[in-house]
């Protein structure tokens, strides 16, 4: 594998994953080692350049143990979620040959060399905003760049899935179905891209973030709690998810974003005093609420709205709307001044209570591609002379 004075190379690849935002729910497991859904679903991906995990994995003989950083502080890589996507990915691991630096691993060589792995989130973890799809899905994206595995998207989802279910979803960009599959070993229960993300790119979703708390309930608990108790999962999973699938794949396939809104639910007053719907709401695990606009004039009047229902508590805002940004721009908003001009939405018959500091701050972000290569040395996230994660 190498010499004695080769020892101290340090191999690195750096990857960015996309997390992603159900319209049709997975909720609730038939095999929990596996994570072996009870329905399928759909999601779309969001634009990484505002929601993605990054993620840099090295390798090196130099390295007794596997060692894993997240948000610059290290965590441990004992869980059972790690250990089945690096096992799975070491056993599809090929030869891999840096010329210039004289290295050479044979694929057998894998299963001894350890790995160093720091991950970054440019927005909050575990708050409902499926930071574990993008983290697993950007783990086993870059660990099979590094190793050379050659195993197309369909089985990596199958692979990320093991680490979190809906990290399957973000291996793909565009709008996405996690198929549950049938068989018992999960071989069948992987994520198939429906569209691209060009294909309904002039929709733009905007995040309200409630909070950025870490959930009190994780997503595992509570669809282990709603397996044991509740009677009607099964009739959800069995009757109406189906149908619901049929009918929104349509509705994408289509572009028809009526469809779509019914399908997912209405921003009530306002959907119902146009007439048709405007925008589509949706909640993830966590308390934050996803909204879907039809188009880019649509989501500056629902921005509008939003903001003056709910202002800025603090004077800065810059960081009261992250991501896209210029979407400030589009509804007409340049400072807080022009927040405070705003008129009462038209559809409020009575003037509306304003609820000042209940949203800690938007997202506005659009339909994302999936994972990539970062080649840039400004992204990586190890020491490539260290094997450390840089900052600690």
């Amino acid at each position: 594998m190498a010499t004695e004075a080769q020892a101290q190379w340090v191999l690195t690849a750096t990857g960015r994953s996309p997390t992603n935002i159900a319209v049709i729910k997975y909720w609730g497991k038939r095999d929990e080692a596996l994570i072996l859904p009870v329905n399928d679903s759909i999601s779309v991906t969001l634009d990484p350049d505002h929601l993605s995990a990054t993620t840099t994995v090295a390798a090196s003989p130099a390295f007794p143990s596997d060692r894993m950083w997240l948000n610059g502080k290290e965590i441990a890589l004992s869980g059972g979620r790690f250990q089945s996507c690096l096992r799975e990915i070491r056993k599809r691991a090929r030869d891999v040959e840096d010329e210039k630096r004289g290295i050479k691993i044979k694929k057998e060589d894998w299963e001894k060399l350890h790995v160093h792995i720091a991950s970054y989130n440019n927005f909050p973890t575990a708050a409902g905003l499926a930071s574990s799809a993008a983290g697993f899905a950007c783990l086993v994206f870059t660990l099979g760049k590094l190793m050379n595995v050659n195993e197309d998207y369909g089985e990596l989802s199958s692979i990320a899935r093991q680490g979190s279910g809906s990290a399957c979803r973000s291996i793909y960009g565009g709008f996405v179905k996690w198929c549950m599959g049938k068989s018992d070993d999960g071989s069948d229960s992987m994520a198939v891209q429906l569209v691209d993300e060009s294909h309904w790119d002039d929709l733009v979703i905007i995040i309200a973030v409630v909070s950025s708390k870490q959930k009190e309930t994780s997503s595992t608990s509570g669809m282990r709690d709603t397996v044991e108790t509740s009677p009607l999962l099964q009739y959800r999973a069995q009757t109406v998810v189906p149908g619901r699938i049929l009918k929104m794949e349509e509705a994408i396939k289509n572009r028809d974003f009526e469809s779509f809104a019914r399908i997912i639910s209405l921003v009530e007053k306002w959907n119902h005093s146009e007439g048709t719907p405007q925008v589509a709401y949706t909640f993830d695990a966590g308390p934050n609420a996803v909204l879907i606009a039809r188009n880019r004039k649509t989501a500056a009047l629902l921005l509008q709205r939003l903001l003056y229902c709910f202002p800025p508590q603090e004077n800065n805002l810059d960081s009261y709307m992250v991501g896209d940004k210029s979407i400030l721009s589009s509804a007409g908003v340049q400072s807080l001044a022009d927040i405070e001009a705003l008129p009462p939405p038209p559809e409020m018959k009575t003037p509306t209570q304003k609820f000042k500091g209940d949203v800690s701050y938007f997202i506005c972000s659009r339909p994302g591609a999936g994972p990539k290569v970062l080649t840039e040395e400004r992204h990586t996230l190890i020491d490539s002379a260290t094997g450390l994660a840089k900052g600690v």
